[in-house]
C-alpha cells in the first residue's frame, strides 16, 4: 500500500515548491505523472543528483507515475545555467555512452521496472521551423536577459549565444510533450522548469514544480561536474567512501537532508560525535548505491587505513577553549610558522582532522579535541576544554 505524504515528508529536502507548498502537496494526493530531466553531458552522475533520485522514489512510493527523461536532444545544445561560458558541444556518441552509464546508476536508486523512459529527441528533432518561432513568440528577450548568469556575461564582456537563449524552451516544451504534472530538478533548474509551468498554463493545464536543495561547499558553490569537487556515482565505493568522509562538519545536516532518508542530526550531537555521524553519513550513501555489504567494506577499510594509525603518545599538545581559531592553536605551538603558511597548508588540502576529515577553511574553529595531520609527517593533539 502506497505510503502517506506525511510519513514521507515529502517536502524533505526542498528548496522551492510552485505554486506554493501548500498547493502542490493537495495536488499530490491524486496520483500524477512527474519527471525529472537529466541531460547527458558527463560520463558519470553524481550526488548532486542523488537528491533528484530520491524525491523521485518518494513519488514513485506514493504511486505516482515517475517518467526520465533523457535530455538527448538538449544536451547537444548545452544547458547555460550558472555557466560563465557556453558549454562545450556534445557530439550524438558522447551523449548515448553517457546515457547509458546514468541508466545504470539509476537503477540501484529507482525501480526501474515501473519507471518510464523517455527522450526528448523524440519531439525536439521533429519540431518545425515555424513551431520553434511560435515556441520563441511565447517569451521575451528580458525574461532571458535578466538571468544571473547572463547578467555577469554582459559585466565581463563574454558573449551570450543565441542557442542559448533556446535552452530554457526547448526544456519547457519537454512538460508539453510529455504532459506532465510535475516536474523535480536542482533548484538552479527552477528558470527551465518555471518555463514548462508557463506553456502548458496556457494551455490550460497546471503543473507543480519541486525544487530541490542544492549541495554545496563551505563557500556556497554548488558542487558538481563543472567544478569538479563532487563525489560521482562512478567513484568505487571505497573512494566515495573515503571522500564524503573528508566533507567538513558543516556540510553534514544538509548532507544528511538531501542524500538520505535518515534523522538529520542536532546541532549537539554534531558537536558531540563529528567522527560517528560523518561514518554515519559515508557508510549511508554508499550503501545505497553499493549495498551494505559493500558499504561495510569500505567503512572497514577507511578504519584500517585512517582511524586505527598508530600515533605516537609524544606529538605535541596544545589546550585551546571551544571557539577558538585553529590557527591560533597551531601557530602558537610553532608547529606551522606563520598564519599564512596555514593558509597555504589548508588551501593544499594537506590539513586534516586524524580519521580522514579535511580542514578546507583556513578560519576553522576548535569546536571539540581532535588530532591534527599537518602535512605529511606533523601532528598536534588539540584538547579543546
Amino acid at each position: 500500500m502506497p505510503h502517506s505524504l506525511e510519513e514521507l515528508n515529502i517536502l524533505r529536502g526542498l528548496e522551492r515548491a510552485f505554486p506554493n507548498e501548500t498547493e502542490a502537496l493537495a495536488f499530490l494526493k491524486q496520483p500524477r505523472r512527474i519527471y525529472a530531466g537529466i541531460d547527458p553531458t558527463a560520463p558519470s552522475l553524481h550526488l548532486g543528483h542523488l537528491s533528484i533520485l530520491l524525491k523521485l522514489r518518494d513519488l514513485q512510493t506514493l504511486g505516482h507515475s515517475i517518467i526520465l527523461l533523457i535530455g538527448d536532444f538538449t544536451a547537444r545544445i548545452g544547458d547555460p545555467t550558472g555557466k560563465k561560458t557556453a558549454r562545450v558541444t556534445l557530439s550524438p556518441n558522447e551523449v548515448q555512452k553517457n546515457e547509458e552509464q546514468y541508466l545504470s546508476q539509476i537503477s540501484t536508486v529507482l525501480k526501474p521496472e515501473s519507471l518510464e523512459l523517455r527522450h526528448n529527441s523524440e519531439w525536439l528533432s521533429a519540431l518545425s521551423s515555424a513551431e520553434l518561432l511560435q515556441l520563441a513568440s511565447e517569451f521575451t528577450v528580458g525574461q532571458m536577459i535578466e538571468r544571473d548568469m547572463f547578467q555577469e556575461r554582459i559585466k565581463t564582456g563574454l558573449a551570450i549565444y543565441l542557442h542559448e537563449f533556446l535552452y530554457p524552451l526547448l526544456q519547457g516544451y519537454d512538460s508539453v510533450a510529455l504532459n506532465a504534472d510535475g516536474e523535480v530538478g536542482g533548484n538552479d533548474q527552477t528558470f527551465n522548469m518555471l518555463s514548462g509551468r508557463t506553456l502548458l498554463k496556457r494551455r490550460g493545464k497546471e503543473k507543480i514544480v519541486l525544487a530541490t536543495k542544492l549541495l554545496v561547499d563551505p563557500t556556497g558553490k554548488k558542487m558538481g561536474k563543472t567544478e569538479g569537487n563532487m563525489v560521482f556515482l562512478s567513484d568505487s565505493a571505497g573512494n566515495m567512501y573515503g571522500k564524503i568522509m573528508s566533507w567538513p562538519d558543516s556540510l553534514l545536516p544538509l548532507a544528511f537532508e538531501i542524500l538520505t532518508r535518515e534523522s538529520i542530526p542536532s546541532a549537539d550531537e554534531l558537536s558531540e560525535h563529528p567522527l560517528e555521524i560523518k561514518k554515519r553519513l559515508a557508510y549511508s550513501i554508499t550503501a545505497l548505491i553499493y549495498g551494505a555489504t559493500t558499504a561495510m567494506s569500505a567503512q572497514e577499510n577507511f578504519t584500517k587505513k585512517f582511524v586505527a594509525k598508530e600515533i605516537s603518545d609524544d606529538i605535541p599538545t596544545a589546550s585551546c577553549a571551544p571557539g577558538a581559531l585553529l590557527v591560533d592553536v597551531v601557530t602558537d605551538t610553532g608547529l606551522v610558522t606563520s598564519r599564512s603558511q596555514w593558509r597555504r597548508l589548508v588551501e593544499e588540502h594537506a590539513v586534516e582532522e586524524v580519521g580522514g576529515m579535511l580542514v578546507h577553511d583556513p578560519l576553522t574553529r576548535a569546536e571539540h579535541s581532535m588530532t591534527l595531520r599537518i602535512g605529511k609527517s606533523r601532528f598536534l593533539r588539540i584538547e579543546c576544554k
